[in-house]
């Protein structure tokens, strides 16, 4: 891509952004600003543009700005994301409504004309609207602290050596970085460590897209506290790529005992394969094409039980022909915030959630991390426990 298109989907991109921060300052002024005659427009405008660039100044001014000061411009301006995306939806919403009853009024007559112009009803309802975000916000900061096991349960009619069973964990989508920080990466441990798996896998997005925080806190030391039997294995997710650290991302989850398989495959304790696929977006940073799946399967033991990593669920039917068992996925965060999961569920034939396809089983994870807003609303953050049924 050029640098007049890069420049021009950006312009677009802020054009957009500020708009919809537009809208959403206007309405709060119109409906609230009465409540708060000390503050002026002026103050307010002021204080409200502060608040909805916040994060993109903190993303593009990270490297000139003190440490500090550009995490605290990216947290706040994250939260502000989600509260924006909410205040757009419920203010369009009723702004949708008012505009109903106003023709409806004008056509029949029925509507008193102080209703429209009303400045206790419209403070009213512009408390209502920002305390329903509040809660929102409360609600989902919550949520996206407190990962849950989902557990699945499947058989795969091959022989696996001795093996009768395999216990995995599987985490996808952590971002860590400034915001999903050293603690949630400690907790999230903790969670596995106390499922006692075989193996961990993990599907992509680990490192969010600036690689400095998993140096700066040591997150290396905390990945060595787990040491389950067969290994970790990590696949590279788009994330590592936007970071444009990838190699650097690889080099230091390889340090923190994580086996990352970029287009490469392994035979685990002789009994079942674990093939890791690169990232379909990495060709659009590096201009290298990922290895086709047959290519990564040639010369493979098909009797033996075959695990795919991959981290965007797409074109299911490759490796449902291919004859692979079991494919791990995430990258959807199943739309993160309600209602996206409607958006997620159009565009992905799974977006999370174990299907089947032949005697192919795919398991898309809503992801333990989130990205952009540190909140989940509509759904849970999961560390996914899977066992495998041998019966060959």
């Amino acid at each position: 891509m050029n640098r007049f298109a890069v420049v021009l989907i950006a312009a677009v991109f802020f054009f957009i952004y500020a708009g919809i921060n537009y809208y959403i300052g206007l309405r709060g002024w119109q409906s609230l600003g009465g409540l708060v005659p000390w503050m002026g427009k002026k103050v307010y405008w002021a204080a409200f543009w502060a608040l909805a660039l916040s994060y993109l100044a903190g993303r593009l001014a990270e490297r000139f700005l003190p440490a500090g000061v550009a995490y605290w411009m990216t947290l706040v301006g994250a939260y502000w994301l989600a509260a924006m995306f909410y205040f757009l939806l419920i203010i369009f919403a009723l702004d949708s409504v008012r505009i109903c009853i106003y023709v409806i009024g004008k056509v029949t007559g029925s509507v008193p004309g102080g209703f429209y112009n009303n400045p206790k009803l419209a403070a009213a309802a512009g408390l209502a609207v920002l305390i329903t975000v509040a809660g929102i916000i409360l609600y989902g900061t919550w949520n996206a602290r407190n990962p849950v096991v989902t557990r699945y349960e499947i058989s795969v009619p091959k022989q696996a050596g001795v093996l009768k069973q395999l216990h995995i964990v599987m985490i996808s989508d952590s971002h860590l970085g400034e915001i999903i920080h050293n603690g949630r990466l400690n907790h999230m441990v903790e969670i596995i460590n106390s499922l006692q798996p075989d193996i961990v896998l993990m599907p992509g997005d680990v490192i969010d897209e600036n690689i400095g925080p998993f140096v700066e806190q040591r997150m290396i030391d905390t990945f060595r506290k787990l040491n389950p039997p067969y290994g970790i294995y990590s696949v590279p997710g788009n994330h590592e790529y936007i970071g444009g650290h990838i190699d650097e991302a690889i080099h230091y989850l390889e340090e923190a005992g994580v086996k990352v398989l970029r287009d490469r495959r392994v035979k685990v304790a002789d009994s079942f394969y674990v093939i890791g696929r690169d990232d379909r977006a990495g060709e659009r940073f590096t201009g290298r094409k990922r290895r086709a799946l047959s290519e990564l399967m040639e010369g493979i033991d098909r009797n033996l039980p075959v695990i795919l990593l991959d981290h965007q669920p797409v074109n299911l039917d490759e490796p449902a022909q291919l004859g692979i068992d079991l494919q791990l996925s995430g990258h959807t965060h199943r739309g993160q915030l309600f209602p996206n999961h409607l958006i997620t569920g159009r565009i992905y034939e799974n977006d999370w959630g174990l299907i089947t396809r032949g005697t192919l089983n795919v398991v898309v994870s809503s992801g333990v991390g989130t990205w952009g807003p540190p909140i989940r609303v509509g759904n849970k953050p999961e560390v996914v426990e899977i066992v495998i049924h041998f019966k060959g």
